[in-house]
């Protein structure tokens, strides 16, 4: 099921916004111009990556540092070892659409 869940126009490069979907907690990334989307859950601990900071193509946790690609999900840092889960986005004029 896809469905619009933010503006591209709302999100500008370098920033997150965080959306819930169907009870599912999402963080969308604008890194370099590209819209990704994860689980805004950290994978160490179950902390919101929503309030860390994106660096390039990278989110941060504010807890303990933990670093994930937003573009796959994959953990780059300790002490995060399991990737986040990502969700594909597709952009259709202004609107961001994640593919759920």
């Amino acid at each position: 099921m896809s469905r619009v869940v933010a503006r591209v126009s709302e999100i500008v490069p370098g920033t997150t916004r965080a959306v819930n979907v169907d009870g599912v907690d999402i963080l969308l990334c604008n890194a370099g111009g590209a819209i990704y989307a994860i689980e805004d859950l950290c994978t160490h601990d179950g902390s919101p990556l929503d309030q860390g900071t994106l660096d390039g193509a990278c989110v941060i946790c504010p807890r303990h540092g933990a670093t994930f690609d937003v573009r796959t999900g994959e953990a780059l840092t300790l002490p995060a070892v399991l990737p986040v889960p990502t969700f594909a986005v597709t952009i259709e004029g202004d609107d961001v659409v994640l593919d759920l």
